[in-house]
């Protein structure tokens, strides 16, 4: 028996990696940040990026390169890939928003929706259901929230001003925007030509009550790989996860 909610799930996707990563350096010297891989994963970024998306369904994925752009399409072009990859170089900087529309245009299917993901985040949990949340909400836009970890130690104090407890690494009081996206078909074109989306086109759509934030189930594993720290950080949770 076929699921009626599968045809509004995107089949397509656009991944943004044309980030230069400096704070990733030496390891982004000679490859891109999505070709980092956590130690003990035997894969690079955005390798499980893309089996992830394969999983959950989708069939065509937009890469959008930047930084060391050959060494991304040299890896594509040689690994065996679980969905049909095609890979596009902005002309000109865009900025965040102006990307996101030019790697949308080289989409498969412009009149259905679509998924994205920053290239730098390794995460697992069901797009699927991110696509049926986004479609009763009849959003134009749904971003993916977590709640990450705070990189400090937390004082917990009583209301005499005490202190009562040390908690290390306290999740965060508030979610965050996880870079995972999934956007209906007419979102492309709210997009700016140049400039970034999230000062223009996601506050637009708040107003409107067309943008929803689906939180990350409780379990699910998400990171930001962003420095050097976060790939040690994340090779011993993934490790911890037998993953």
């Amino acid at each position: 028996m076929s699921d009626p909610s599968a045809a509004s799930r995107p089949v397509q996707a656009v991944v943004l990696a044309g980030g230069q990563g400096s704070r990733l350096r030496p390891y982004t010297d000679d490859r891109p940040k999505p070709m980092v891989e956590i130690p003990g994963t035997g894969t690079p970024i955005i390798g499980h990026q893309l089996s992830w998306l394969a999983d959950e369904g989708v069939t065509d994925v937009v890469v959008s390169c930047g930084h060391l752009a050959e060494v991304l399409q040299k890896w594509l072009e040689t690994a065996e890939l679980p969905v049909s990859v095609t890979t596009v170089v902005e002309p000109e900087p865009l900025g965040r928003g102006g990307g996101l529309k030019y790697a949308a245009a080289h989409l498969p299917h412009p009149d259905r929706p679509w998924y994205a993901t920053n290239g730098d985040i390794w995460t697992r949990f069901s797009l699927r259901d991110m696509a049926d949340f986004h479609a009763e909400r009849d959003a134009v836009a749904t971003l993916a929230l977590a709640r990450p970890r705070l990189p400090w130690g937390a004082v917990q104090t009583d209301g005499f001003g005490r202190i009562t407890d040390f908690i290390e690494a306290p999740p965060s009081t508030f979610e965050i925007n996880a870079g995972v996206y999934v956007f209906s078909p007419e979102f492309a074109g709210l997009l700016p030509h140049r400039g970034d989306h999230e000062r223009t086109t996601f506050p637009h759509l708040a107003r409107e009550r067309r943008l929803a934030g689906f939180t990350i189930p409780q379990g699910s594993y998400w990171r930001a790989i962003d420095t050097a720290k976060d790939l040690t950080e994340a090779a011993k949770e993934l490790a911890a996860l037998g993953r």
